[in-house]
């Protein structure tokens, strides 16, 4: 009994620690579209948030993690410049100038379509099997063309508007043009996002190979950060160099900032290795619409962002596609486990009857 609830709390521990995490997800994304609706360049704010997180992760690292600190050498420095690039600058630049010209919805909504994404780039690349002749292969082919459909649903069908409060509340400053509610979104912006979840989905295949080779995820987490803040500094120096964009006060633009560098780089990053670590990369992909959802609700409560019939029509399908494909991969990780069991047993068994035969005639009869 007491075993039970112990496991029972460690369910409801994992469960909690991802539903906080699609929180605080959703919240960075309202603040990013306050940030740059405040005026705020995109390449200063990534510059910012690098430079921040990294003086926040480098004394946890070393707190932490001090045993496992790795031998810094040329080619890790270039691996975590690699890494950096792919992981942090780039999608963060992207997304954050795709989500001045759509919305926080479509960049939670094109966010559920990463693991859909990265699936598409590790079977090109022979890192993930298809097998189009089983239930597994067609799961993992139509969940990826659903999610891709889902995505065109959202961006070219409108539909009819829907209201689910009377509310006069909106935090962005900037009056809406005709144009942005005409079109809902632009599709220069849409393919910003997209950018930037393949850079993402190239990270995590990227990760697989040398993620060992930082000695631990802090370390990883604040050495990508800090070469990825060194060319975002350079890039958004070269970009801006009117001192009057780099200066910071009490306002939206420093919350956005120690938020991101805080609570998004420092706390979700060691919360969401932990449950990669303890439930597998699995568990914590399944919880990704929650923050989709935190967002859409906010964002017509807050930012004055209209919902659609299109809207919801693509979430909907995007959502499916991915829990399509993330029953694939769990059926085929439960019948990979299965094989490896059975030969493991086999193993034992074929190695106990050549123990049993070799043994001299006078003490293999007392054998039973």
């Amino acid at each position: 009994m007491f075993g039970r609830i112990c496991e029972m709390w460690k369910e409801m521990r994992s469960i909690t620690a991802m539903v906080v995490v699609q929180i605080a997800t959703a919240v960075l994304n309202i603040l990013f579209k306050l940030a740059m609706e405040d005026g705020m360049n995109p390449s200063v704010l990534v510059a910012y948030r690098l430079l921040f997180a990294t003086l926040f992760m480098l004394p946890l690292s070393f707190i932490f993690q001090r045993k496992r600190k790795p031998e810094f050498t040329w080619s890790l420095m270039l691996l975590a410049l690699l890494s950096g690039l792919l992981g942090v600058v780039i999608p963060s630049i992207l997304t954050i100038a795709g989500l001045a010209l759509t919305s926080a919805t479509f960049t939670s909504a094109a966010a559920v379509l990463t693991p859909l994404i990265t699936f598409i780039f590790a079977a090109l690349l022979r890192m993930e099997s298809v097998r189009l002749g089983s239930s597994v292969g067609l799961a993992k082919v139509f969940g990826t063309l659903f999610g891709v459909g889902g995505a065109l649903v959202f961006i070219f069908y409108r539909g009819k508007e829907i209201h689910l409060w009377s509310t006069h509340i909106n935090l962005v400053s900037q009056p809406r043009d005709a144009s942005t509610t005409t079109h809902h979104i632009s599709v220069f912006g849409a393919l910003l996002v997209f950018g930037g979840n393949i850079s993402i989905s190239l990270w995590f295949l990227l990760q697989v190979k040398i993620s060992k080779k930082f000695g631990g995820p802090y370390w990883n987490a604040t050495l990508m950060n800090m070469m990825g803040g060194i060319v975002a500094m350079i890039v958004a120096l070269c970009w801006k160099r009117d001192l009057y964009e780099w200066r910071l006060g009490w306002n939206i633009r420093l919350l956005t900032i120690a938020y991101a560098a805080i609570v998004i780089s420092g706390m979700v990053v060691a919360v969401n290795a932990w449950c990669v670590e303890s439930r597998g990369p699995l568990f914590v992909s399944v919880f990704s619409p929650i923050g989709l959802v935190i967002v859409a609700l906010v964002g017509s409560f807050l930012l004055d962002e209209t919902l659609h019939i299109g809207s919801i029509i693509g979430t909907v399908i995007i959502v499916g596609g991915l829990y399509l494909v993330l029953w694939g991969k769990n059926k085929e990780m439960k019948s990979i486990l299965t094989i490896n069991s059975s030969d493991h047993i086999e193993t034992n068994k074929t190695s106990k009857d050549i123990t049993l035969n070799t043994l001299p005639p006078r003490l293999s009869i007392n054998v039973p």
